[in-house]
Order: C-alpha cells, then structure tokens, then sequence
C-alpha cells in the first residue's frame, strides 16, 4: 500500500497532478477486483468553512445524478459495481432516486465500500447494497432523518410528549406552550412523514438487496431499523457506528482486513482522493476507474460553485 505521506510525495513530484494519481490508483482497485468501481466522495471535512454558504453541494443531491450517468456510462454492467463511499449523507429524495437508478444499472451486484465515513443519507446508500465493506477506521451512521437540522425523531418525541402532559394536567400547558412554538402542528406532520419514508426506503432495499431470500428476513430487517433509526438508542444523528456495531446489527459486513491486498488498494484511493480534496478547489469527486469524473469546484474568491466534467464526456444517449 502506498500510504499518505509516499502519495503526498508522489503529488509534490508529480506538480500536483492530483487527477493523474487519483485515476492510476482507482483503476489499479478495478484491476484487482474485476470490477466497475465509482468514487463518491464528499469534502465536507477538508472545506468546513463552506459549509454554511454551500452546504447542499456538499451533500447527496439530485445534480449527483449527472456525476453517475456520466461515470456509469460505457460501463461493461456484466462486472457489477464496487461503490465507494465518503459523504455526510443528504436529501432523502435524492438518495432514494440514486439507488433506484444504480440498481436499474447493476442490479444487486453492488457492493459498498467505506473507508472512513458514510453517515446519515450515505448509510442509506450503503445499506441498499448487498454488502458492506468496512475497515477497522470505517464507521456508518444513524438514518434517522433530519428537517431543518432537527431530528424529526425528536420533534415528533417532544411534540407527544407534550400533549400527553397537557392532556393529564392542563396546568403543564404554561410550561410547553414556549417550548412548541419552535414549530407548528405541519412540522410536525411533516417529520413523521420524513420518518416512515426512510424506514420504508430501507426496508424495501434490505428486502430486495442484502436480505433477500433470507428465511429471517423480517426479524433482521426490524433489527437494523431499530439500531440504525431509532432516535432513543442512537441518542445523536452524528453518532458512528463501527464495523463491530454493525455486524452485531445483522449486516452482511466484509472486514476490509480480511484481504490485504484489498484493503492496501482502497486505503490508497482514499488516501489519494481526500489529499485532492484538500488541496484543490474540488468538493465532491464522483469518478469511475476509466478517469470518467464529475467534479463540483467551489471558487475560493466567489464561493460559487460550477460544474467540471473532465476525463470521458458524458454522451448525448444515456441509459
């Protein structure tokens, strides 16, 4: 493996061309799999001074589309997909649509490999595929959703507990009555939808992905949802939960460790791929091992963001 000081070397001697080592070390994991292998990966840590300006960009949204028609183009789908994710998670829309769209492609041969973070939304992604790949380092996270950077499990929490009380003792009605004005009856509405749809949004990938055929199917399905989404046990939406967690959680979990080989080729990806994020204008990278890429630039002058499609060009036909 080549580790992060021998690539950050490697990008001093090589004037910085980030996309050139990037795109010899993602093909070389192509290689040794024999698979389509797609990057996603987010720089919400090495950019956290945009967060507040460009957060969306940031996160799983519906121009990611463009970013995997252009890398999913041309493909040879017979060779399944190893999609590899780093992201902070996102729109639920927009992560329901993104899967629904890689399995239309590859099926169920999709298998989902996290070297270090792939929480909220990206946990989501991760559990449609049929196996989850983590290392030691790796961690996913809570799916719990969140409106208005609130958790909707707690909204909808506080909101009935609330009403429990004042229906019990109309006097406690001074006491909730500042506390409810942060939202309305809508909202509230509103987080409980956000709740069944990401429970059913995983339920139905579980069923027809990683559990599929499973004589406990059911059972393992109520477990993850109840370890991944239930607000009362996660206790926070940033919690990480590890590979051990994980598969104590019923998920078919691969150790990255397991197999050497693998694990030195994804970690030099990673390593590779987080080093162009912090030391170019990129804030989120979606790239296939063929140098197909589509990469969101943020101006540091103008804090505007623009498209730059590089490597192959998307063709008029997709898909």
């Amino acid at each position: 493996m080549a580790g992060w000081n021998e690539i950050l070397e490697e990008h001093q001697r090589a004037s910085a061309f980030h996309d050139v080592i990037r795109r010899k070390y993602l093909k070389e994991l192509s290689e040794l799999t024999g698979r389509n292998t797609i990057l996603y990966y987010s720089g919400w840590l090495q950019k956290p001074e945009m967060l507040q300006t460009n957060a969306m960009m940031f996160q799983i949204n519906d121009d990611d589309k463009n970013g995997f028609m252009a890398t999913v183009h041309q493909l040879d789908r017979s060779r399944g997909l190893d999609l590899i994710l780093h992201t902070p998670g996102g729109d639920l829309a927009a992560t329901e649509s993104l899967v629904a769209y890689l399995r239309s492609m590859f099926g169920n041969d999709i298998r989902a490999l996290v070297p270090q973070l792939a929480l909220s939304a990206g946990t989501m992604m991760a559990l449609s595929a049929s196996e989850i790949v983590l290392g030691k380092q790796s961690s996913l996270g809570p799916i719990d959703p969140q409106l208005n950077n609130l958790p909707a499990h707690g909204v909808v929490e506080e909101f009935n507990k609330a009403r429990s009380e004042i229906l019990a003792n109309a006097q406690s009605a001074l006491y909730w009555q500042p506390i409810l004005q942060k939202y309305n009856a809508t909202f509230v509405g509103e987080c409980q939808k956000a709740i069944d749809w990401s429970r059913l949004m995983v339920t139905r990938w579980l069923e027809t992905g990683m559990f599929q055929g499973d004589a406990d199917q059911a059972s393992k399905i109520a477990r993850v949802l109840e370890d991944f989404g239930d607000h009362a046990l996660t206790l926070s939406h940033s919690r990480h939960i590890d590979s051990k967690a994980a598969r104590a959680s019923g998920l078919k979990i691969v150790d990255l460790e397991s197999a050497p080989d693998l694990q030195d080729a994804v970690l030099t990806v990673h390593h590779a791929t987080i080093q162009t994020l912090a030391a170019t204008g990129a804030m989120k990278v979606i790239e296939n091992q063929n140098g197909a890429a589509y990469i969101r630039v943020v101006s540091p002058i103008s804090l505007l963001s623009q498209n730059l499609n590089v490597g192959q060009q998307p063709g008029p036909a997709h898909p």
